[in-house]
């Protein structure tokens, strides 16, 4: 049954399993587990970059595509809801109507980019993208009347979503069920569904013939294949489900703006993700995504915490300080390279 719900891509080692059932569990359990606003807020943060980053190993880890547009769709998602609750009200219609036409838009955008531009040599193409995930980001920060400028949109969700809404007078474990724990319940089925979608899509022939491209794409033009319909295809579908984690960030957040989703730097964060957890894996997006940002909530506080207790050793206690958090987030990331190569995955799974 489980072989079956996972498309038979089991992840091939016990310590990885045991690993993967400690996060998913932990996340399910997490309102409940890890009282508090902020540990919320990085469950949610986590659910929603697993859906991005696996979204973004269906390209680059199984097709072998290199686009920087990824952030451009996640943004596009997160405006649909942000534009549509702002201008049509805070219902159910609204959200559906608003995730459609993102959704939509995506599709369009990712088409035109792939029959454009999935022709050139790779390089190329990346730079492409890189342009225009830019120009999309101007555009948006431009439009102030529309998506709210550099400011963003804040906006109202449906009553059952709202933090005041109570679904229970009485606590459940010591946890009030308002509105925000339903919708951190909505994010979290909605990854865990489209997860499943994704690992579907990479184990059925579809994603073998895209492993085959990424291997070696003349060979696979050579016995038959289009690879630029099956990279354009690809190419939509990342882009898509990139959109609907875009729309659960800004429902969870009841914000968006152009720092939250198109920045680069949740670019950066994607390929880091990646990279840390194992490309062509997905579940490289369950382990990475949860590592990552973890590190990135609490690392200062680790930190801070740190030099509090080494303040008697004073280079100790600078190296420690918590303005130089960044600066060991980016040691712990080199080493993750350099001792695990291909990632958390593949160095569990080679491990046995």
């Amino acid at each position: 049954m489980i072989a079956r719900l996972l498309s038979n891509d089991l992840p091939r080692s016990r310590v990885l399993g045991a690993f993967l059932i400690l996060i998913v569990l932990g996340l399910a359990l997490a309102p409940f587990v890890f009282p508090g606003a902020k540990a919320l807020n990085v469950a949610a943060k986590i659910l929603v970059f697993v859906v991005l980053v696996a979204s973004y190993d269906l390209l680059l880890g199984y097709t072998g595509i290199v686009s920087f547009a990824h952030t451009m769709f996640f943004g596009i998602g997160a405006y649909g809801v942000a534009i549509a609750c702002t201008r049509l009200g805070p219902t159910w219609s609204s959200l559906l109507y608003g995730v459609a036409a993102a959704v939509a838009l995506s599709a369009l955008l990712s088409l035109l980019i792939g029959l454009f531009s999935l022709r050139v040599m790779a390089i190329f193409y990346s730079m492409i993208t890189l342009a225009v995930a830019f120009a999309f980001q101007t555009l948006a920060s431009q439009l102030s009347e529309l998506t709210g400028g550099e400011d963003g949109l804040n906006f109202n969700v449906p009553d059952v979503l709202s933090p005041s809404y109570q679904l229970t007078e009485q606590p459940l474990f010591g946890v009030s069920l308002d509105g925000k724990i339903i919708t951190y319940y909505l994010v979290f089925f909605c990854t865990v569904c489209l997860f499943l979608a994704l690992l579907r899509i990479v184990n059925s022939p579809f994603g073998r013939v895209l492993q085959a491209i990424r291997e070696n794409a003349f060979r696979a033009e050579a016995i038959g294949y289009n690879t630029v319909v099956f990279r354009t295809v690809a190419n939509m579908l990342g882009a898509v489900v990139a959109t609907l984690a875009g729309a659960l960030l800004a429902l969870w957040l009841r914000y968006n703006g152009t720092e939250t989703t198109l920045s680069f730097d949740v670019m950066i964060d994607i390929l880091l993700i990646v990279v840390i957890g194992g490309m062509g894996t997905l579940y490289g997006a369950i382990c990475g995504a949860t590592i990552f940002i973890l590190a990135e909530s609490y690392l200062e506080d680790l930190m801070a915490h740190g030099a509090s207790v080494t303040q008697d050793i004073p280079l100790l206690s600078a190296l420690l300080s918590p303005d130089r958090w960044l600066l060991w987030l980016g040691v712990l990331f080199v080493l993750s390279v350099y001792f695990l190569p291909a990632g958390i995955v593949g160095k569990l799974r080679s491990a046995k």
